[in-house]
């Protein structure tokens, strides 16, 4: 009996395919829509092959995880993904296996230690960016400091996915053993152990509330917040000492927590570049009906510790083993939820924040030099053409490239990527369920429901919530979210997270139950369904919804039904 090939998937009309590769046709590619949806500059493509992807590899090579390969490139702007079978014996891949789940169990056993460690060498990193001269540097010196920046950065996604590993593995594999333990729990009842406990991104959210409570209780601050538009904040702060001491203890914020963009691509201004989200969210912040986060945390903390105490009570009588099995996992479920968005931090947006420094800065000189309109334009080029041209400066003139390459991404953005292409693979490899609760099915197609209007996704925070949905193409779009709205997007990444404390209810295309949208909304105590695929394309703005993060499920409502 013989099997017919996979068919190649037909491309729409308006997004042709070019394959550098003809081999690459015969592979599957899918679109990472919840990191990287939207189109990326060529700097961010070599980037995240030459750095982002080298280090994954090496921390794969860490574990030997037992799982595929993955390789990325840029079609038409966007970054699609494939995963490549590892070519080895079963006796090999039974090895890899066993070194992979001993490796996680040492690290669950010394996860705090195994932290500090990670975090002393990023900050090592760190250090090293911030003690260099970026403007005084003369050029030969600024090259080789760019040089360094890179095989650091390279240095940075191993350490992150070293870290990312067990994190995703702890909390997935509490979860699991919670549910073995009590089979009449949901999964979301297993993640209420796991709530209430700080980390960075949390942390960013409470400093951001703290300083809306002190506008609030400037009368200058608080009307140049609720009046003046979100570009003319600032200078409407110039004009009172109110003001200008308010703005001071802006600053520091920033300079604390504003080291990250809208998204995972660094490519994009920093807040400290471009404070636009952190004056919208203090707009919404200072408005009657905003929710204190600070105080819904604390109410979370009361709900975990009753929740573990009723475990506990509950298993008093089990064997020992078993006991010390949960509270083994309980604990390492606990630090890996922390660290889930303390790597964020510390690596993701504080460690390329400092990347993109370097590159600005080398970019600043070009543009000097009259080989580039501006400095931030050194993201249309690659890091190949990035070094040619800092050896042959300034003969090569990259203008009419850059201005060419801005065009397609202009044009690019407008046009939406299919979310696979290529060949399916009779060979593929089944889903990880770890990797599912990570990130929703991003490699294949999404949940579907048969119901009239209702999508369907994953549980991602337990409760119901009705509101008008605020469909939010972008962070700068978070403005026009009121209390009481339903926040829909493709996808949010932690810069997002102090909307979460305006917001109703959470409601994304991209991720899993362990996804950011859906562990911070768990934080934040607001329903959430992530994953539904299709949610910013069936969601019109403005409409009515009832979101039960509870089942997975959103209804959109006709206006008849809202009391």
């Amino acid at each position: 009996m013989t099997h017919s090939q996979p068919e190649p998937i037909t491309p729409p009309e308006n997004f042709p395919v070019i394959w550098e590769n003809p081999d690459d046709a015969r592979l599957l590619w899918s679109l990472d829509r919840l990191h990287w949806p939207d189109p990326i500059t060529p700097m961010f493509a070599s980037y995240y092959t030459d750095i982002f992807n080298v280090g994954r590899m090496k921390a794969a090579q860490y574990y030997r995880r037992p799982t595929a390969a993955l390789r990325a490139i840029r079609i038409n702007t966007y970054l699609y993904e494939t995963t490549i079978l590892l070519s080895v014996s079963d006796e090999e891949q039974a090895a890899r296996l066993q070194y992979w789940v001993q490796a996680l169990e040492d690290t669950f056993a010394r996860f705090d230690e195994f932290w500090a460690e990670q975090l002393t060498e990023i900050q090592e990193h760190w250090a090293f960016w911030d003690s260099f001269d970026l403007s005084s540097a003369p050029w030969h010196r600024l090259l080789a400091h760019l040089d360094e920046t890179l095989v650091r950065a390279t240095r940075l996604w191993e350490i992150h996915f070293i870290v990312v590993y067990p994190v995703i593995a702890a909390m997935s594999q509490f979860e699991e053993y919670y549910r073995e333990l009590f089979p009449e729990k949901s999964s979301l009842d297993a993640y209420r152990l796991l709530q209430g406990l700080s980390n960075k991104t949390v942390e960013t959210g409470h400093a951001l509330w703290r300083l809306s409570r002190q506008a609030l209780a400037s009368a200058e601050v608080r009307r140049a917040l609720a009046q003046a538009a979100t570009a003319e904040v600032l200078h409407a702060l110039t004009q009172s000492a109110e003001g200008q001491a308010f703005l001071s203890a802006l600053q520091c914020y920033l300079q604390s927590y504003g080291q990250r963009s809208a998204t995972w691509d660094w490519t994009h201004p920093s807040w400290i570049e471009d404070p636009t989200p952190v004056m919208n969210n203090l707009k919404a912040f200072i408005h009657p009906e905003a929710r204190d986060p600070i105080a819904a945390m604390e109410r979370l903390t009361v709900e975990r510790e009753q929740a573990i105490a009723e475990a506990r009570a509950q298993l008093a009588g089990y064997p020992k083993p078993v006991v010390e099995k949960f509270e083994m996992l309980l604990r390492a479920g606990q630090v890996g939820t922390i660290l889930s968005e303390d790597h964020d931090f510390y690596i993701d947006f504080g460690g390329m924040y400092r990347v993109r420094r370097v590159l600005l800065e080398v970019g600043r000189r070009l543009s000097e030099a009259a080989v580039l309109p501006v400095a931030a334009d050194v993201m249309m080029l690659s890091l190949p053409e990035l070094r040619e041209t800092n050896s042959a400066l300034p003969q090569l003139n990259r203008r009419a490239m850059v201005e060419g390459r801005k065009s397609e991404l202009a044009y690019w953005h407008n046009i939406a990527p299919p979310a696979r292409l290529g060949t399916p693979s009779a060979a593929a490899s089944p889903p990880d369920n770890m990797m599912v609760r990570a990130f929703g099915k991003m490699f294949a197609p999404p949940l579907t429901s048969t119901e009239a209007n209702v999508l369907r996704g994953y549980a991602g925070s337990a409760g119901v919530a009705r509101g008008r949905a605020r469909v939010l193409r972008t962070l700068a779009d978070g403005h026009t979210l009121q209390p009481g709205d339903i926040l829909v997007a493709e996808m949010t990444s932690p810069p997002w997270t102090p909307l979460f404390a305006t917001a109703a209810a959470i409601v994304t295309d991209t991720g899993g139950v362990l996804s950011h949208s859906a562990v911070v909304a768990r934080e934040y105590r607001i329903p959430a369904v992530v994953g539904t695929g299709t949610a910013t394309q069936v969601i019109r703005d403005g409409q009515m919804l009832e979101v039960d993060g509870s089942a997975g499920v959103v209804r959109l409502l006709p206006e008849s039904e809202i009391i």
